[in-house]
């Protein structure tokens, strides 16, 4: 069995980690300089930075934080966040950034990710999607994807952008659910299943992780390769060893 990864994921405004709940109510957590070196230490197997502002305000990745956060990063990480273009990617590497992730600009532009893909490889290429729950009656997808920090509808059915996107050339994908997101309720595991029962590539779980048994149920009952979280990380509820521990004694192959 392949084994699972363990993503801490640091939303980066104006140069600080922040978290909040289903995309708001942000609150300050750390520095990303900081959080990345501890992350490190405490056996993280990758790192997603998201510059959770860009795309809202209309701007590319800010390159300050990430040029010190790839000085001290021992493990791959992912930046995200207002890139619109290979330009901006190529930018992003040139730094020692390992992977990129698009969200909105692969939404407005789906060929993006064709030539993301051909220009800097598969393995480089993480789409994030970011998803909700719709209510029968609104005329929309159950599971609709959202962009803009979850501001905009799309009207897109989540499973068939799922589909799509693997077929343009994407690495893996980053599904997080704006219902869960923040909450320590647990991923949305219908929603993770639906997509990763879809596609061949690897799916990143994210949103609502807040207690161990969340973490194997979106690897058991999500279908998930790898889980990702952010507030019980950055605020030391849970820890990275604690999370691999359990899942060991479940019986699923990690990197200790």
């Amino acid at each position: 069995m392949q084994e699972i990864r363990i993503i801490p994921c640091l939303d980066v405004k104006e140069g600080r980690v922040v978290k909040g709940v289903k995309f708001i109510n942000l609150r300050d957590a750390r520095d990303p300089v900081e959080a990345a070196q501890a992350y490190c230490r405490e056996g993280a197997d990758e790192l997603v930075f998201l510059d959770i502002f860009a795309t809202v305000e209309n701007r590319g990745t800010r390159l300050e934080w990430v040029k010190k956060v790839a000085k001290v990063v021992t493990i791959p990480f992912a930046v995200g966040g207002g890139i619109r273009n290979t330009e901006d990617m190529k930018a992003l590497f040139d730094l020692g950034v390992n992977k990129i992730s698009i969200n909105t600009a692969a939404v407005r532009d789906p060929e993006l990710i064709r030539q993301a893909s051909k220009q800097f490889g598969k393995n480089t290429l993480v789409v994030a999607v970011d998803g909700r729950k719709n209510r029968v009656g609104t005329g929309l997808p159950r599971l609709e994807v959202v962009v803009k920090s979850g501001n905009e509808s799309t009207g897109l059915d989540i499973v068939e952008w799922a589909k799509k996107v693997e077929q343009l050339g994407a690495g893996e994908i980053l599904l997080t659910s704006k219902d869960a997101d923040g909450t320590k309720k647990g991923y949305d595991l219908e929603m993770t299943k639906a997509v990763a029962e879809a596609v061949n590539i690897p799916v990143i779980a994210s949103g609502g992780a807040g207690k161990l048994k969340h973490f194997y149920e979106g690897i058991a009952i999500g279908k998930a390769s790898a889980v990702l979280a952010a507030s019980v990380f950055h605020f030391a509820e849970i820890s990275i060893r604690e999370v691999k521990e359990y899942l060991k004694a479940k019986g699923l192959t990690v990197k200790m």
